[in-house]
């Protein structure tokens, strides 16, 4: 019979980089001291607590139970907290009434193994200076759950698990996602078909197709924002905020505004790496879009890989050296909770995230398309003036006819003019959208799926090379003897048991910013740049089809599973998706007004603002830099005129946009908030429900005086549960007594 084990610490009794006699003494008198008071610590808590061997010398994994009576106590001293705090409240009930759902019991004895001792906690934690030897705390799958959650998904084509079942096993945080991504996966399906709609018999960057897509954004932005509130009342999280428990880094007595000032500070770094990645992703652009166009010489086929090349070597890196600073400018700010500080930390990793994932359709669609063609002549001429016979050529450039044959090319370069509107591609805008929409979402399912089984692969390889499998020489290769002389005590299942720890132990840590991010920039693509290719909202919704199911796939079979956490929202997402509605109102104004009047059929016969523009920046090009009348175009006037009135004009359109977008989101707020909320049944019975129970709970609450908020009593002082484990389980026990830590770590000296 396998123990029941709530939490595995990992432990790691040495350092990596250890390679001296003397280091690995110190470490091992470090890792004695810190075990023996870990153990110490648990035991006298009423924990269970028991190590075994990790998969490595001086790693251990410390095996935590809590006995029944002591998830009481919890229970109570939670259930306490939260009607102190206001939260919704449920009554108490046996254990044998009503089981403890397994995230719930997760989630009780992970916080108090983990939180501060102000708050009421063991204060155990990664994060925490006093406990620098301890890894992580996790917890193990339920391989029977798993099995039945990955044969639900792959032999049913829409249902899933229930919500509840979901919410039983990963918790809050996890079954917000995967509602939410249920829920938008659903709310596609009107844009996909308005998509199919206007793609086959609609005119290309449709006013109307343009303001649907913005409505619909807008609708369900404001609809989530009800539906997030009424699964919380579900959940029974409303305002769990107010009993979240403070970070093992929080340095306490900290000012307020001193918390502000430092966030305001980490404004100006995030602005001077966002100019950063823009300026390399604009010279990027100009040298995919223009400068190999025009390459003519040796290897000109393959020129056209440079871009991919750059962007591999320079934006990866420049978001790595971004994102280990804005940790780091996180930490300092000393957010008090954990939700704050993961929310401080999203928006500034998203921020540069956008720019990475907008920033290519944006310069295409209004610097490209609409300027493509003078731009293309103006970087011609500045390769040409780059090259011998300047003024020869440049005479042959102010012609008003076509290069002869043999000007076209200067060198290496193509410098011919006439034909620069012709380089250009005209679907590049819906290449692009192609590649984000189709290809990125091919790519991100196969790393999140197939490179995890490759990695593993090869990692595998490289560990029976390290342990000298098949020849038998190297000191790891002793190290291998030792372990298979090290018998387990439980026999071939305690064994099997350990194994699989292990495994599980070596995995990642499940992220859901990774998840919320990858469908929050789909939503911007839909939103934004669908006017472009109306197609984009079918391959999402067919991508978040097999999305719903790699995600599953993802949890039970490449991370650890998550640690339950409570929640009553998706955090600082909710607030980028309204931030992307406003863009999109802006964006879908200015595609409109920049492509659909320039449409053959709809063109006016005296040319527009943008014309002017566009004119003028050919007339330069081809005078060499000097200003000449463009076509249609007085000759008293000037490209600065008619820049300023281009200028003005996108001014009043992101305007009027803006104010139109704030009129619309807020009536649709409020309709949301009459229908959804205040003539929801289930919301009305939820709020009677919790009034009731409170009544109830008034009547006893004087005889549980002595536990308050977050583990305190009502006079201040901390509270600590000391309640002793019964009687170990029947077969139990050869697991729970037999403690191999201190062995584990003595090995530590003797190999030194």
């Amino acid at each position: 019979m396998l123990p029941e084990v709530d939490l595995v610490i990992t432990f790691r009794a040495t350092r990596k980089t250890s390679v001296t006699k003397r280091q690995a003494l110190e470490d091992a008198r470090k890792a004695e001291e810190q075990y023996g008071r870990l153990i110490k610590l648990l035991s006298s808590s009423g924990l269970r607590a028991v190590a075994r061997r990790g998969e490595s010398l001086g790693h251990l994994l410390l095996f935590v139970s809590c006995p029944p009576n002591h998830v009481q106590n919890l229970i109570k001293r939670e259930r306490h907290s939260d009607f102190l705090s206001g939260l919704p409240t449920t009554p108490v009930k046996r254990e044998q009434d009503q089981p403890l759902a397994p995230a719930d019991r997760i989630r009780l004895v992970h916080a108090f193994v983990t939180s501060m001792p102000v708050d009421g906690g063991l204060g155990i934690s990664p994060d925490s200076p006093d406990w620098d030897l301890v890894e992580s705390v996790m917890t193990l799958h339920d391989r029977e759950f798993n099995e039945k959650w990955i044969h639900a998904w792959t032999t049913s084509r829409f249902v899933s698990v229930k919500q509840g079942h979901l919410r039983e096993q990963f918790g809050d945080s996890v079954a917000m996602y995967f509602s939410f991504l249920h829920a938008y996966t659903q709310a596609l399906i009107f844009p996909a078909a308005l998509g199919v709609l206007f793609y086959f018999f609609g005119s290309p960057y449709s006013p109307i197709y343009s303001i649907l897509i913005v409505l619909w954004s807008i609708v369900f932005v404001e609809w989530w924002r009800v539906r997030e509130r009424k699964l919380s009342l579900r959940f029974g999280t409303r305002g769990s905020f107010r009993v979240e428990r403070r970070r093992a880094r929080y340095v306490d007595g900290f000012p307020w505004w001193k918390h502000e000032l430092r966030m305001i500070a980490s404004l100006p770094v995030i602005t001077v790496f966002a100019a950063v990645l823009v300026s390399i992703l604009t010279g990027i652009f100009v040298f995919e879009a223009f400068v190999t166009t025009l390459y003519t010489g040796p290897g000109h086929k393959y020129i056209a890989f440079t871009p991919t090349v750059l962007f591999v070597m320079l934006v990866p890196r420049l978001l790595a050296v971004y994102q280990s600073i804005v940790k780091r400018l996180t930490a300092w700010e000393n957010h008090a909770h954990q939700s704050s500080h993961s929310a401080s930390l999203t928006v500034k990793t998203f921020a540069l995230s956008a720019l990475v994932a907008y920033m290519g359709l944006a310069l295409s669609a209004f610097v490209y398309v609409p300027f493509g063609e003078g731009i293309m002549r103006m970087v011609q001429v500045w390769l040409f003036k780059g090259s011998t016979g300047v003024d020869a050529a440049a005479e042959a450039l102010n012609a008003t006819q076509p290069l002869n044959t043999t000007l076209h090319t200067k060198g290496f370069w193509d410098v011919d003019t006439s034909v620069a509107g012709q380089k250009l591609n005209a679907g590049r805008l819906k290449d692009q959208m192609f590649a984000y929409t189709v290809t990125n979402q091919i790519v991100n399912t196969f790393v999140e799926i197939g490179l995890p089984y490759i990695l593993r692969g090869v990692e595998s390889l490289r560990a029976k090379k390290s342990n000298g499998n098949g020849n038998g020489k190297g000191d790891k290769g002793k190290k291998r003897v030792v372990f298979e002389d090290e018998k387990e005590k439980g026999g071939e299942e305690e064994r099997e048991f350990l194994e699989q720890v292990r495994k599980e132990a070596a995995l990642p840590e499940y992220e859901l910013f990774d998840d919320y991010s990858e469908m929050v920039t789909q939503f911007g693509y839909v939103a934004l740049w669908s006017t472009i290719w109306p197609l984009a909202p079918v391959m999402a919704l067919v991508n978040n089809f097999f999305e719903l199911r790699s995600d599953a796939f993802k949890i039970t079979v490449h991370v650890r599973r998550p640690i339950p956490v409570r929640t009553d929202t998706i955090g600082p997402w909710l607030d980028t998706l309204s931030f992307l509605t406003w863009l999109a109102a802006v964006i879908n104004s200015a595609l409109v007004y920049l492509f659909c009047p320039r449409q053959a059929n709809q063109c006016m016969a005296t040319p527009n603002t943008l014309d002017k523009v566009h004119q003028h920046i050919i007339s330069a090009a081809s005078a060499g830099g000097q200003q000449q009348p463009a076509p249609g175009v007085a000759a008293g006037e000037d490209s600065g005129a008619a820049t300023r009135e281009l200028l003005v004009t996108a001014l009043l359109i992101a305007l009027v946009a803006s104010h139109g977008y704030m009129a619309v989101r807020a009536a649709v707020r409020h309709l949301m908030e009459k229908a959804l909320w205040h003539a929801s049944e289930e919301v009305r019975t939820t709020e009677r429900s919790e009034r009731e129970v409170k009544e109830r709970f008034l009547v006893g609450v004087a005889g549980a005086a002595d536990v308050g908020v977050n583990g305190r009593n009502l006079d201040g002082e901390g509270v600590v549960l000391t309640e002793k484990s019964g009687e170990n389980a029947e077969g139990l026990a050869s697991f729970w007594d037999h403690d191999e830590g201190m062995q584990e770590i003595q090995r530590i000296t003797k190999e030194a």
